[in-house]
């Protein structure tokens, strides 16, 4: 999203900072109209105007909401259930994406929950994910291959004044602009980077919330839990680039990618599984910063395992898929248990949440 705001910033950034208006800086529109529509109405407005001067902004034309018209007409989903009992001929396929994909949605969601958690709202985990299970099975029988997921950014939206309907209207929202084919209208009349502002601001809070929610201690091990996700990315925009000019890394060749500072093997290795290693990587450095040198070499243990099987700092599920990362987990594990058993360790330092700390500035201003 911010890449795409700073595409087209004259709608971007001035829907971006209307935005951060309201919901970070309390500024009220007029008879209190949510900022986010505010910020829709105003990209929209922009990117409309700028074709009166020839610059089209937004990608918006008279001709695509012609087009979009054709998309009308009422659209039931259709059971496919044919396709889905036929697809077991390519189960070991089928297995080799969906064993990671669910464990990176089991993942997903527990987070989800657990972010839900600390904005204020305790939801019980396992029915949180039993429904997902099962929509999930439903929309599979209708012909849809996505997975059903708990979506990312409770805080932000209860900031934004969503409540318990909200889930319920974005539903009764998707089903009425897909089934009645409105999508495609929408998307020709409103600008995608008008919206992109507010999954910004959804970023910014969550990304707040994890060190605002954790102890200051343990901000080191967050920084080192995303690393693999920025990997993931940094190696996804480099396979892009190299497609579009219709070639690889391998073609190109690794040690020239190496002599510009690209170190793609390096990228790879780290962002393969991103989410797991992440979790593994954070959970070792947190039981290292609380002392908990036994917890840190189980963690660092399970990491070598789930590493000599591909799930995660690697490409594709396998045995022995990244034998000298699983190798060195594994010496990392050993070493800890060593240092916890026979060491002398100083004594953690008490816990102390960001938020408490500042509460305690604020009030010290005040």
């Amino acid at each position: 999203p911010g890449l795409l705001v700073f595409e087209t910033p004259l709608i971007g950034l001035v829907c971006f900072a209307i935005i951060l208006a309201n919901w970070f800086g309390g500024v009220r529109y007029f008879q209190d109209v949510p900022g986010g529509l505010i910020a829709i109405a105003a990209g929209t407005i922009i990117a409309w105007g700028s074709n009166i001067f020839g610059l089209g902004y937004g990608g918006l034309s008279v001709g695509s909401v012609g087009d979009a018209f054709s998309h009308f007409g009422f659209s039931f989903p259709i059971p496919a259930v044919g396709h889905v009992f036929s697809g077991f001929k390519f189960i070991g396929i089928i297995l080799v994406t969906a064993i990671p994909f669910g464990i990176y949605d089991l993942v997903e969601a527990m987070d989800n929950v657990e972010s839900a958690s600390a904005a204020g709202d305790s939801f019980p985990t396992t029915q949180v994910l039993t429904a997902d299970g099962v929509i999930s099975l439903i929309g599979c029988l209708l012909g849809n291959p996505f997975i059903n997921a708990v979506y990312i950014g409770h805080p932000g939206w209860k900031a934004m004044g969503g409540r318990i309907g909200y889930s319920a209207a974005t539903g009764v929202m998707v089903l009425v602009l897909t089934w009645l084919g409105i999508v495609a209208l929408v998307s020709s009349l409103i600008p995608v980077v008008a919206i992109l502002p507010i999954l910004l601001y959804i970023g910014m809070l969550i990304g707040s919330q994890a060190f605002q929610e954790s102890p200051r201690s343990h901000a080191p091990a967050i920084i080192l839990a995303m690393i693999p996700q920025i990997a993931a990315w940094g190696k996804t925009m480099i396979d892009g680039a190299l497609g579009a000019a219709g070639t690889n890394a391998a073609q190109v060749g690794f040690d020239k990618l190496g002599a510009t500072g690209i170190l793609y093997k390096g990228l790879e290795t780290l962002g393969g599984g991103a989410t797991l290693a992440g979790i593994i990587l954070g959970a070792v450095t947190v039981f290292i910063i609380e002392r908990q040198l036994e917890k840190a070499a189980a963690f660092a243990f399970a990491g070598a395992i789930l590493t000599f099987f591909g799930l995660i700092h690697a490409e594709d599920l396998g045995i022995g898929q990244s034998p000298l990362v699983a190798l060195s987990y594994l010496g990392v594990a050993v070493m800890l248990y060593a240092f916890a058993k026979f060491a002398q360790v100083t004594p953690a330092e008490p816990f102390v949440m960001e938020h408490d700390n500042l509460s305690v500035q604020s009030a010290a201003a005040e």
